[in-house]
């Protein structure tokens, strides 16, 4: 970490590293392996931002959550999405409550599960469209809408959204706009043998992992402070507005696997996540300036659920990932650009 830098925040990201560490210690008692995916759901949680998880049933997805909201001290709530699940059952909705003195009636707004701190929906592609677009104040703003009156979500206020593959019965295609306000999608595979071994030894002879809550949302929100305040050098903001923009097809940066498969590309939040998500892995590194390499551990689950493929790119079987994988692979640092 440079010299420069105030004591205090040195110190500060010291403390951050080791409770970090800490957390992801506790979340692996009970999860087996998906380091990357921990990993992935600890860095939105650092940065303010909000997590799609996508996997067949049974990978532990939900698992997941639940353990984070025991090593954090935060309010939990669990959304099942089903078909006939209605937007008012998610925000909550307005009733007449009578007072048993006077006999007056009032209206009194009743929260619903949306009004926690970590709030799990799982498998939220099993819900109608008008029902996840419930979901797309509260993931922006922090705030919900209910007649007319606004209702402020208490800090720090996260989701993890799980969802099926599309091509599972009795799912429907979350829409751009709110895939847009997840900061990342993360892509769950099946475990390994020995992992899988490691989950039947633990689950399958009583053994219960024993969570402890190591940070309190006033930490988190003190840390997500202080990603804010770590450097990026001018020369890498360019080269991650310039790998985002390599999405957009017909642009100046735009690689041949965008121009022959993509049909639409990123939006500005994909910089944003590009830069936050770079700038918390600079500080898990011990720097406080970010690098090339940063951008690149963020890129994937930061892009594809951004890019929208065309019909070409669909019917030759091409993935979203080989697309970007091409765009890291051809588009050059400032540095190389020069060379």
């Amino acid at each position: 970490m440079a010299s420069n830098v105030d004591p205090a925040v040195q110190q500060a990201t010291e403390e951050f590293r080791k409770k970090f560490q800490a957390l992801r210690t506790e979340i692996h008692k009970a999860i087996v392996g998906h380091t990357e995916i921990v990993d992935g759901v600890l860095t939105a949680l650092f940065t303010g931002g909000h997590v799609l998880i996508e996997g067949v049933p049974g990978l532990g997805k939900t698992y997941l959550i639940r353990t984070l909201a025991e090593a954090v001290d935060l309010q939990f709530s669990r959304i099942q999405f089903t078909p006939d699940l209605m937007p008012a059952d998610i925000i909550g909705t307005t009733i007449i409550s009578e007072d048993p003195a006077s006999g007056r009636r009032s209206f009194e707004f009743q929260n619903g599960p949306l009004f926690a701190q970590i709030v799990l929906a799982d498998e939220i592609n099993r819900a109608t469209p008008k029902t996840q677009s419930a979901m797309l104040e509260a993931m922006q703003e922090h705030s919900v809408t209910v007649g007319g009156t606004r209702h402020v979500l208490q800090e720090p206020f996260f989701v993890m959204a799980t969802q099926n593959p599309i091509e599972q019965e009795g799912t429907y295609p979350l829409p751009e706009a709110q895939l847009d306000r997840f900061m990342f999608k993360l892509v769950v595979n099946y475990s390994s043998k020995d992992e899988l071994k490691e989950i039947l030894d633990r689950t399958t002879t009583g053994h219960k992992p024993n969570i402890q809550a190591v940070m309190t949302g006033k930490e988190i929100i003190g840390t997500q402070n202080l990603v804010r305040r770590v450097v990026m050098a001018p020369h890498v903001q360019d080269y991650a507005i310039r790998v985002a923009m390599a999405s957009h097809p017909g642009g100046p940066y735009a690689v041949d696997a965008t121009n022959r498969y993509v049909r639409w590309g990123v939006s500005p939040r994909a910089s944003q996540t590009l830069a936050l998500g770079a700038k918390l892995h600079a500080l898990l590194d011990g720097r406080f300036n970010t690098a090339f390499s940063d951008v690149h551990k963020v890129f994937l689950p930061a892009m594809r659920h951004r890019v929208l493929l065309n019909f070409e790119g669909e019917a030759e079987g091409v993935s979203v990932d080989d697309v970007l994988r091409e765009i890291l692979d051809k588009t050059p640092t400032m540095a190389e650009a020069a060379a």
